[in-house]
């Protein structure tokens, strides 16, 4: 999967989308993103959120999961994936327990702002999704979506 620019027809505005691995675009990540540009999201943001989304269908896709049937244990587990370091992404390589997080804090609690958004607004369109996933809420001012919060 990769995270492809695109150019809007007639304006030129950039936007961005992602791009399976036959080049053709994740439907439920490009009608996401195309609502975050209409509302005039930042460029900075939909790409983002993109890579985000990108980084989560990965992870759905090396283990066979429906993104309208995962549950919480599966963003905790997408949360310790995020941590290894991309090699150790496959489960080809063994990652030593001293070898430092690949993501930060604060880049996991942006990709699972992302991950929420993305819920939420396939939810106002009437898609069923796994509920704890529905009732997360994205961080914002005075909030965080962390790992912990989710499964407390």
């Amino acid at each position: 999967m990769r995270v492809q620019r695109v150019l809007m027809p007639g304006s030129g505005d950039q936007s961005w989308t992602v791009l399976d691995d036959e080049f053709r675009p994740l439907e439920p990540v490009e009608r996401f993103l195309a609502y975050l540009a209409s509302i005039e999201r930042s460029p900075n943001t939909v790409k983002a959120y993109a890579h985000d989304l990108k980084d989560w269908f990965t992870y759905l896709d090396r283990r066979g999961l429906d993104w309208r049937e995962v549950g919480v244990e599966d963003v905790a587990s997408f949360v310790g994936w995020l941590r290894l370091p991309p090699a150790g992404r496959t489960g080809q390589v063994a990652v030593l327990p001293s070898v430092a997080h690949h993501c930060s804090a604060s880049s996991v609690n942006r990709k699972l702002a992302a991950l929420t958004s993305f819920c939420a607004f396939h939810a106002r369109r009437g898609v069923q999704l796994a509920g704890l996933l529905v009732t997360m809420a994205p961080a914002g001012k005075g909030r965080s979506t962390s790992i912990h919060r989710l499964i407390s």
